[in-house]
């Protein structure tokens, strides 16, 4: 279930698996476990949103389209901005997912995408689980 809700999470789709990783660790189970499932899982997801963003732009000239011409041009200039190291920012709660989204619309490389994205999703599921231990709650 915790695979689960971690890959759905990083997807399109409104999810999130925090809420369904704190009860198997409110059971005692091995947060090391918990950890590597949850970022595994979250980052496959990501990565699964590398590809529609290979093809994406085909499709920008339908009444359907959803992304804008100015909201294209912003991603592509944050893109070139930030570059390779851009993927890491894969850890943030909102908004987390589109750096692999945007890496495929740019036609970036897959390969160094999920290890940055798990590195920032691992960091992500890190703080989380610990986090409100450190504050005393």
């Amino acid at each position: 279930m915790l695979f689960d809700a971690a890959f759905l999470a990083a997807t399109i789709l409104p999810f999130s698996p925090g809420l369904i990783l704190f009860a198997p660790l409110r059971e005692g189970r091995d947060p090391g476990t918990l950890l590597a499932v949850a970022t595994i899982a979250n980052t496959l997801g990501s990565v699964v949103d590398w590809y529609p963003g290979r093809y994406l732009l085909r499709f920008r000239d339908r009444p359907w389209f959803y992304f804008s011409r100015d909201q294209i041009e912003r991603a592509r200039a944050w893109c070139q901005r930030y570059g390779f190291w851009s993927r890491l920012l894969a850890w943030l709660p909102i908004g987390g997912d589109a750096p692999a989204l945007i890496a495929g619309i740019m036609k970036l490389r897959l390969s160094p995408l999920p290890l940055l994205i798990a590195t920032g999703k691992g960091l992500r599921y890190l703080s989380a689980m610990y986090l409100p231990t450190w504050s005393g709650r």
